[in-house]
């Protein structure tokens, strides 16, 4: 990707990836061409190409913002998470992924993309695990190495059920759903940081 230069060429950059991250939500990333996505920015597709010579570099700038905006808020919840007692780490988890989907959308259609490289998924994953497990080591620093780890992956996965919940179209009651979930990650940390 070239960068921009200029305040216009930023701006440019901006309405390109907010475009980009729109069609790809409505319409999956195999689904959606360049020019589509130049077309939705007010832009020409030689103003695309200028600075995505491809649509995976496209994909790659937006996955980089992404990954920066969910690391952040990973620092941020390892850093408040020993002033929270069990309960209220249970629904920040449970709120966390939810949250940040929610917020980006565009990251899930392309994180889950069967057409892009699993590296960059697997990457954030362990990324993910590795901020639980310290978070899980703050409330039991004497927990062993091995309880730890099957710890971390089972909280992961709770988490990923709530997105999955909240993503399901048309379910009945899920915001009951998500609290008997957020419920049951609540019971769980208190029987192993107990």
């Amino acid at each position: 990707m070239r960068e921009p230069t200029r305040k216009r060429g930023h701006e440019r950059v901006a309405a390109l990836l907010n475009a980009a991250a729109s069609c790809f939500v409505e319409k999956g990333y195999d689904a959606v061409t360049l020019t589509e996505i130049a077309a939705r920015a007010g832009a020409s597709i030689g103003s695309l190409y200028q600075f995505f010579p491809s649509r995976e570099a496209l994909v790659q700038a937006l996955l980089a913002e992404y990954t920066e905006a969910l690391y952040a808020r990973l620092a941020t919840l390892v850093a408040q998470a020993g002033t929270w007692d069990i309960d209220q780490l249970g629904t920040q988890l449970i709120g966390f992924l939810v949250l940040f989907r929610r917020r980006y959308p565009a990251f899930a259609v392309l994180a889950e993309s069967a057409s892009l490289p699993a590296s960059h998924g697997t990457t954030i994953r362990k990324r993910l695990r590795a901020e639980l497990q310290a978070i899980l080591r703050q409330k039991s620093p004497s927990m062993p190495l091995v309880t730890l780890q099957a710890a971390t992956i089972v909280v992961q996965q709770l988490m990923k059920a709530a997105l999955a919940i909240n993503a399901e179209p048309g379910l009945p009651d899920r915001k009951n759903a998500l609290a008997q979930l957020e419920r049951a990650l609540q019971l769980y940390l208190r029987s192993i940081l107990s």
